[in-house]
């Protein structure tokens, strides 16, 4: 199977749906700040975000890794278990930052914010998808699981900022 990165690189179109409305480019993989896991895994930073956010794979491994979120204001949460459920997310939600309550409802309110910009956004999006070889989630589902992983498997992946030894905020609460 062909890594999801290359994939992103090779695909264009794929790459350009991440990059907006996603919010997410490879070649942004250095943080603002020096971090570690409070756990001593390993953390590999891999992609960012326009704002400053950095998305690490946690421990050792492949894509299969856990991924965590770090944005530039100093929170940061486990977001997926390996980078297809991270992709999926991101290709059926890309607003998963500003949803609080993780509905469906919510995702809706936020979609008309970005269709209002971008009518295309679905046909652009099951494209990416194709060209990535993923198959999507409802909405519902992928903000589900990002609530599941942040709130459950989350708590074992505390992001210290080195200098001074502290705990980044929790980006996604119960």
């Amino acid at each position: 199977m062909q890594s999801l990165i290359t994939a992103i690189v090779e695909h264009d179109e794929a790459a350009s749906f991440l990059a907006w409305p996603g919010d997410f480019e490879l070649d942004r993989k250095d943080h603002v700040e020096d971090v570690h896991l409070a756990s001593g895994a390993a953390l590999e930073g891999f992609a960012g975000d326009g704002a400053g956010g950095t998305y690490f794979f946690c421990g050792s491994g492949g894509e299969e890794r856990p991924v965590l979120y770090a944005d530039s204001e100093g929170s940061a949460a486990l977001v997926a278990i390996g980078l297809e459920q991270l992709l999926q997310l991101l290709l059926v939600a890309p607003w998963w930052r500003d949803c609080r309550a993780f509905t469906e409802e919510e995702s809706r309110e936020l979609a008309a914010e970005y269709l209002e910009d971008m009518p295309d956004l679905a046909a652009r999006r099951n494209r990416a998808a194709t060209a990535l070889g993923l198959d999507l989630p409802t909405e519902a589902e992928a903000l589900a699981a990002l609530r599941r992983v942040a709130t459950e498997a989350g708590k074992d992946f505390i992001l210290i900022f080195t200098p001074e030894d502290t705990p980044y905020d929790t980006l996604i609460n119960d």
